[in-house]
Formats: C-alpha cells, sequence, structure tokens
C-alpha cells in the first residue's frame, strides 16, 4: 500500500477536491478528477492545479484508488455505472466518503473483485484551503473489512485525522448524529442571529459569538447537564414572552423554538432539573402558541 498513490477522484465537490487536495500534499499522486459545474472547476483550478480532468470513467481507469464524492443519493447510480462500464477492475480500491452509506453501496464494485471502503470525514466544508487545516484531528467514520483496514488507517493518517470504526448496519444513525448536530446548529444559529437583528442588535454574531461557544464547549463537556436558561428554571412568563415576540416579528422561527424548548423541557425532566408538574405548563403554552399561529 505504500507504493499504491495513484488516486482518482470523481465528484469535486467541496469535500471532494479538499480532500484530494489534502491527499496531494500529503505525497499521493491524484491522476485524474470529474467534475462538471462551474463550481466544481474553480475547485479543481485552485486546489488542484494541473491535474487532469475527465469524465468519471476515465479517471477510474486511469487510478488504482478511486475516491468517490458525490452525494449520498448519487453514489449507487455512480458505483453501478462505473462497475458495469468495466471501468472499475479487479484489485482496485474503491472508496467513498459518504455518512449515511457503508459497504453495501459498493457491492458492484466488490462484485468485480475491487477492495471497497466506507471513510466519511465529521466535518464541515467550505470547499476552499480553509479547510486543510481543518482536517488536523478530523474524524473519520470508518466500515471497512478485514483487509481494507490497513487502508483506512492509512488514509486516514495521511490525512491527520483519527479512525472511528462504524458498524455497516449504524452508518444511517451515525450520520444523523452528525447532520443534527451540525446541519441544524447552523439552522438555530442563523435563527437566532435573525432575532437578535429583530431586536436591534447592531452585530448579532459578535453578541452570541461568546454565549455561544461557551455553551458549546460545555454541552460537549458535560452533555444535557450544561443546560442553563428559562427552560430549566420553569420560567412559565419568560417563555411565554418569548413565544409572543416570536409570534409577531419572526413567525417562521416559532416552530423551531417551540420544537426545541419541548425537547429540552422534556430533557430537564429526565435529569431531575424540572418537576413535571412545571414542565407540563410549559408544554401547553408552547402547544397553545402554535396553535394561536395557525388559526
Amino acid at each position: 500500500m505504500r507504493a499504491m498513490t495513484r488516486i482518482g477522484v470523481v465528484g469535486a465537490g467541496r469535500v471532494g477536491a479538499v480532500l484530494a487536495a489534502a491527499l496531494r500534499e500529503a505525497g499521493h499522486e491524484i491522476v485524474a478528477v470529474a467534475g462538471e459545474s462551474h463550481a466544481s472547476r474553480t475547485r479543481i483550478d485552485t486546489l488542484l492545479p494541473g491535474v487532469r480532468v475527465a469524465k468519471p470513467t476515465a479517471v477510474s481507469r486511469a487510478c488504482d484508488l478511486l475516491l468517490l464524492t458525490v452525494p449520498d443519493d448519487m453514489l449507487s447510480n455512480v458505483v453501478t455505472m462505473l462497475a458495469a462500464s468495466g471501468a472499475i477492475r479487479e484489485g482496485q480500491y474503491v472508496v467513498h466518503t459518504s455518512g449515511k452509506h457503508g459497504l453495501s453501496v459498493l457491492q458492484p464494485a466488490a462484485d468485480v473483485g475491487a477492495h471497497v471502503l466506507a471513510m466519511h470525514p465529521a466535518m464541515t466544508f467550505t470547499g476552499t484551503d480553509l479547510d486543510l487545516t481543518r482536517l488536523d484531528g478530523c474524524v473519520y467514520g470508518v466500515t471497512a473489512e478485514p483487509e481494507t483496514e490497513h487502508l483506512a488507517v492509512r488514509l486516514v493518517t495521511d490525512l491527520r485525522g483519527r479512525v472511528v470504526r462504524v458498524e455497516e448496519d449504524r452508518r444511517a444513525l451515525y450520520h444523523a448524529g452528525l447532520a443534527h448536530g451540525a446541519n441544524h446548529l447552523v439552522t438555530l444559529v442563523a435563527q437566532a442571529m435573525d432575532l437578535l437583528r429583530a431586536s436591534g442588535a447592531d452585530d448579532p454574531a459578535a453578541t452570541l459569538r461568546p454565549l455561544l461557544t461557551a455553551a458549546l464547549d460545555n454541552a460537549l463537556e458535560y452533555g444535557s447537564a450544561a443546560l442553563t436558561g428559562p427552560i430549566v428554571r420553569g420560567d412559565v412568563e419568560t417563555v411565554r414572552a418569548h413565544l409572543r415576540d416570536i409570534a409577531a416579528n419572526r413567525p417562521a422561527t416559532l416552530e423551531s423554538y417551540v420544537a426545541m424548548a419541548r425537547a429540552t423541557a422534556n430533557q430537564a425532566v429526565v435529569d431531575g432539573r424540572l418537576l413535571p408538574i412545571r414542565a407540563a405548563k410549559l408544554v401547553g403554552i408552547l402547544n397553545d402558541a402554535l396553535v394561536e399561529v395557525e388559526a
């Protein structure tokens, strides 16, 4: 494996272009890359200058390790097409970076004798060189057969990351945890900034940054024990005021506020920090707020 450095990349999206650039820095040869959109071509020019751009079948035929970084819902079709066309061959390594999928999606490649591996980076990508330093210490969710374990360790080491093994039947759950934490966090923070902007704050990001940084650090360290605020305290009238003003100023945010407030109240009851009778009153006004908006 040490001598196997000829890598082809199908999918020059934010993830593919950055991982290819990082592997190139680690000494691997990126022989070809497939990317059709203008954004993909720009990423190739910026992050992979000099690398040949080709069709997916040509990329696959040119490499010893095929890295598939296409969207989750496209992956099965891409693998099937490449295997059926003869572009994937016996002894080749085929690696995908999907969080949702494990090895079963690569079965068409395995059927022609390729060695398959799932290796998902637990990171959010911009598709620029800013991501290259962020890869330091990144966790990769790996699903592998015994004969490809060494490949996973090698690639992740070259990417300066850390391997976490995920069982085949737990891939979707693993990915749900990452998406719920990262993607929904972005929506939550964007809505919080919008509420602050509506309140008159001239720099919502600066207002939130120290608070959210502390909250995230505490949550990662202590879990639900880090919860603070009016829900945990059972401050019914404060929550009622929140609901009233959100409904009047940013009604599109009301549903997510109610959903997260309910979940927070339930967690606080489980932790013994909120009395059930107080939680019931809170949940009641949360439910009423949605009914009033829908009426």
